[in-house]
């Protein structure tokens, strides 16, 4: 199950992620990102599983300005890691 709840921050949206992530959600979260503006806050506190699409997609977006917050060590890691080896698209 993947859910995405909007919560207000100032003058910032914080996109509360919870559950698992996988590529088929990326349109649906690449359109509440749009929607909400280029200042937004990911909040990865209750993400429990994400795919290797997933990873690449947190790591554009923290490219791109968002800011990703409560992120746990495993998903810091592995967008660590591909930034690495791989191109993020």
């Amino acid at each position: 199950m993947f859910k995405i709840e909007t919560l207000p921050d100032g003058q910032n949206t914080v996109l509360r992620l919870i559950g698992r992530i996988r590529a088929e959600h990326l349109q649906e979260l690449k359109t509440q990102i749009r929607d909400d503006g280029p200042t937004v806050k990911l909040d990865l506190e209750e993400v429990t599983l994400v795919d290797v699409d997933v990873v690449r997609f947190l790591a554009t977006c923290e490219k791109e300005g968002s800011q990703l917050v409560h992120c746990p060590p495993y998903i810091r890691e592995w967008i660590s890691r591909g930034k690495n080896y791989c191109r993020v698209a």
